[in-house]
């Protein structure tokens, strides 16, 4: 026993302990292991590691004599072999870890920001030029006066400007994160609890009693460690997202406030290339539909808090399929979060909408396609007598939103929604039917207060819908909406 011992091996000095095979001189390269064999004389012998490492552990573990089993784990992973400097730079990230407060919110949105950044970076990115921010706001000027001929809807005098993916990104963020905080809550939570239960079906003995004590206190580490995983996601995603989008508002929330009118040069040039158009036409014609979003959103006060709201209320009562994530915990590394990320992939969200969910979709789904649906509408009308391919436009504009993109079906996995107005040609069939029985005021009064919008059920019968808004009320009802106005309007 104890053969193949190199010279200046270290032992402990105290009794407990009689560890062969540790070299201080050949051990501190990270390629340079030793030969020697590792000979205990009882279950209770502790292997000597260098003193960086035991006083990390002794650091994590309570600052008491360290458990053999754990020592002799540590070694075996050949811990013991790593450069001391290296060793004591991760040995800090993990004890920051440990010891790190825990955050307001789940989703760090510095993290994603940062992300976000990196990915449209890796993708290409470039500023908008001056030449690109003139010919945004001028385009955004012309499609206000075309579309003041066509709708009495207006709002603040608004400003046109290009923006770069990064600067999308920026400004957006906080929107993505305030929305799918509560997804984030829900799968952190799940992950934490999963990976928890899998460590407490263990066999009595099976963790060194050193390693119990370090899981005991690894709660908030894997929170944030899960938390972190989910804003590197989010942050993704929305990288991929500001690669596709052609306009701020594109995806039909109000992502960018008024009075910016957002363009994207690089996305817009794509689309036009794509397509064999003129860029300028594409510019106004994209322009055009922007500007009639922002107006929306503008003159209609409920609109942009019903749309958030609906993605809220579907995301905070999300069920996160909780058998899926403890398959997916048994195999998996938990201290690899890229190898949590793939296996958790597709996995998160339970089959089965709650009847709370099933609510919130439909509202957003509708509220999607009525927003959608009105766009399409006032621009055919602005943009027909101005631009030749003003169909073309219309069309690819329309598949890329009944399609969805790579990037949209990526935060689709992310939150468990996918936001595409799938009703859209109902809804513009709807405003359509409106115009034609009772002109653009009839079209634009139906966004004149939430209770009187159409409904799922309206775009099912749209004619419906005109003839029981064309019917004449009476004077008592009158009253009533009167009066309902105008206790909105002090609100």
């Amino acid at each position: 026993m104890g053969t193949g011992v190199p010279p200046g091996a270290g032992r402990r000095n105290d009794s407990r302990a009689t560890v062969v095979g540790y070299n201080r001189t050949t051990s501190s390269h990270p390629n340079r292991r030793s030969p020697a064999v590792t000979d205990h004389a009882d279950d209770d012998e502790t292997p000597d590691l260098p003193p960086e490492l035991e006083q990390v552990l002794r650091g994590l573990t309570g600052g008491g004599e360290l458990d053999p089993q754990l020592a002799a784990m540590v070694k075996g992973m050949g811990l013991d072999q790593v450069d001391p400097q290296m060793l004591q730079m991760v040995m800090g990230q993990v004890q920051a870890m440990f010891a790190a407060p825990a955050g307001d919110t789940t989703v760090d949105a510095a993290m994603a920001t940062d992300t976000a950044r990196k990915t449209v970076a890796a993708a290409g990115d470039a500023l908008a030029s001056e030449a690109d921010r003139r010919a945004a706001a001028e385009a955004v000027q012309v499609a206000g006066l075309w579309l003041d001929a066509v709708t009495d809807l207006s709002g603040p005098a608004l400003h046109g400007t290009a923006w770069s993916r990064a600067e999308w990104v920026e400004a957006t963020m906080p929107v993505w994160t305030g929305l799918v905080e509560p997804v984030a809550e829900g799968v952190t939570d799940a992950v934490t609890e999963a990976m928890a239960r899998q460590l407490g079906d263990l066999p009595e003995g099976a963790l060194p009693e050193g390693m119990a004590g370090m899981m005991d206190q690894a709660g908030p580490m894997l929170r944030r460690m899960h938390g972190s995983m989910f804003s590197l996601q989010l942050g993704q995603g929305v990288g991929q997202l500001a690669g596709e989008v052609v306009t701020g508002c594109e995806v039909s929330l109000p992502l960018v406030a008024a009075p910016d009118v957002v363009l994207m040069p690089a996305a817009l040039h794509e689309l036009a290339e794509g397509l064999e158009v003129d860029e300028p036409q594409a510019r106004l014609y994209l322009a055009v539909r922007e500007v009639a979003r922002v107006r929306l959103f503008g003159a209609v006060p409920w609109l942009s808090a019903g749309l958030l709201a609906a993605v809220r209320d579907y995301a905070s009562d999300i069920t996160i399929d909780t058998d899926g994530i403890e398959e997916a915990v048994r195999s998996i590394d938990p201290s690899d979060p890229q190898a949590v990320q793939e296996a958790l992939r597709g996995r998160m969200f339970a089959p089965q909408h709650s009847p709370a969910q099933v609510a919130a979709l439909g509202r957003l789904e509708t509220l999607l396609a009525l927003v959608e649906g009105w766009v399409d509408v006032v621009t055919e009308r602005a943009v027909a007598e101005h631009l030749p391919a003003a169909v073309a436009l219309g069309e690819a504009v329309r598949r890329r939103r009944a399609s969805g993109g790579p990037a949209e079906k990526a935060f689709g996995a992310l939150v468990g929604l996918e936001l595409r107005p799938r009703r859209l040609r109902d809804a513009a069939n709807l405003f359509r039917a409106l115009e034609d029985s009772a002109g653009p005021g009839a079209r634009d009064g139906a966004w004149r207060h939430p209770d009187l919008a159409p409904s799922t059920a309206d775009l099912d019968d749209p004619l419906g819908y005109v003839e029981r808004t064309a019917e004449p009320a009476t004077d008592d009802l009158d009253a009533e909406l009167d009066a309902l106005l105008r206790d909105e309007g002090e609100r």
